[in-house]
């Protein structure tokens, strides 16, 4: 029995209305922040608004986001933000690139979705840029709307090529939330509450550590344990933007082609830029089996990811059973759309080195104000605009974070180390935003350390 038809129906035409028309004063901008803690705590998840509050220290009036543009969003009240998080990887192009915009525009009056029985061009179109930009001889690929969905397809690829099952990852990986992505996180606190997870063989050896790897992939030989593939991050996100040594990844292609396993590097957070490079394997100039990519693919205007490779590779996607894997919504007109603006803007802007630039700028600043506040600081990692500040005690992270977004600034801790507050912003933040979050976050900081 259906509770209330009609009441979902006014309650739906009250919204569509906000959506297209969404100029509001002050006293509706409460209601709607009002309005929106109560849907968060009765219909989605109240122990995600709890979280969000504690963090922001904002109480009931804490952000309710609007609307945005480049580095800089607004909350429903018209209060600035300067984004430093940039969607956990997804705001590349900042809030609402016009020419991604534009481009989904087009596609929605043209067709938003194909019927999936004919040929639709766009589907092709992103494939090819895809064969062309990614690295090695990674020809085709499969595009899905999410980073798990990419990893998901990863992971069904690398066992239907090596007909193995047993996968080495990392301690403190984060690959996703599905299940099979599930199986592959380096944290059991994510793992354990589900129960049963993948049925093959999941082994985690620590990040950075080639010869762990090695040593893994020869006692599962010996013990005759089949491997279908190594999965690692280029750089830990959730982790903290961890960096390897730089003899890792060239170790982990040499290792994993003298036993006959696949590599599968997940730049689902890292992919297209963010660490100032392209891809973030090309710091070490390593070429992956098997790529997996989503977040900023999308321009930050659509949901769309990928997992792509080899000709060699992809020819059990398409024989004997060309449709052995297949989603319906998956690669839509509008993502496509999305995704072939956003890798035009990346490439014509060279975003990669724009961050690099970035980076450069930033991590020194970071690494001085961690000199300075040697009580507060444990350490500063990262590559590009993909950057980790290491706290001594997560009680020290939140109050960063807190005092941050009192001065209109967002971050964010990670889900596998509570201690590490991210600074991920979009590519395009300029020299005077990042100077002025600087200079917040140093006020942040001599707030804390006058009350330690």
């Amino acid at each position: 029995m259906h509770k209330s038809l009609d009441q979902a129906l006014s309650y739906s035409n009250r919204w569509l209305d906000l959506i297209k028309n969404p100029v509001v004063n002050e006293e509706q901008g409460k209601q709607i922040i009002e309005e929106s803690t109560s849907n968060f705590a009765e219909h989605f998840n109240r122990g995600w608004l709890d979280y969000r509050k504690s963090v922001t220290e904002a109480g009931d009036w804490a952000a309710t986001e609007w609307t945005g543009a480049g580095a800089v969003f607004r909350d429903v009240l018209g209060r600035e933000y300067i984004d430093c998080l940039g969607g956990y990887g997804m705001m590349d192009l900042g809030w609402g690139h016009p020419d991604v915009i534009a481009a989904v525009k087009a596609q929605l009056g043209r067709t938003p979705m194909p019927s999936q029985e004919l040929i639709d061009p766009l589907r092709g179109v992103l494939a090819r840029l895809m064969a062309e930009i990614t690295p090695g001889d990674i020809k085709y690929s499969f595009f899905c709307a999410s980073g798990t969905e990419a990893i998901e397809g990863a992971l069904k690829l690398a066992k239907m090529y090596t007909r193995r099952s047993g996968f080495i990852v990392a301690v403190k990986a984060f690959h996703g939330k599905t299940m099979g992505s599930l199986s592959m996180i380096g944290k059991a606190d994510f793992r354990q509450p589900a129960g049963l997870l993948y049925g093959g063989p999941v082994y985690h050896v620590p990040y950075g550590d080639a010869g762990a790897v090695e040593k893994q992939l020869d006692i599962c030989q010996k013990v005759g344990v089949d491997i279908a593939a190594v999965l690692m991050e280029p750089i830990q996100g959730e982790a903290g933007a961890i960096v390897p040594p730089d003899d890792f990844w060239p170790r982990l292609r040499e290792v994993t082609r003298a036993y006959g396993v696949l590599l599968i590097a997940d730049e689902v957070q890292t992919g297209l830029g963010r660490t100032g490079k392209l891809w973030a394997v090309d710091h070490w100039n390593v070429a992956p089996d098997i790529l997996t990519v989503a977040k900023s693919l999308g321009g930050g205007v659509m949901p769309v990811g990928a997992f792509c490779s080899t000709e060699e590779i992809w020819q059990v996607m398409m024989y004997p059973n060309p449709f052995i894997h297949t989603s319906t919504t998956g690669g839509g007109g509008l993502a496509c759309s999305a995704a072939i603006a956003a890798i035009n803007v990346t490439l014509r802007d060279r975003l990669w080195e724009v961050a690099a630039a970035k980076g450069a700028y930033l991590i020194p600043k970071l690494n001085a104000l961690a000199a300075q506040y040697p009580q507060i600081y444990h350490g500063v990692t990262g590559k590009g605009l993909l950057i980790g500040q290491h706290f001594n005690d997560a009680k020290i992270g939140y109050k960063v974070a807190a005092g941050l977004f009192k001065r209109g600034v967002l971050v964010a801790g990670t889900l596998t180390s509570a201690h590490t507050i991210r600074i991920e912003p979009p590519l395009v933040i300029t020299y005077e935003q990042i100077d002025a979050v600087l200079d917040r976050l140093a006020d942040t900081l001599a707030e804390i350390k006058r009350g330690m």
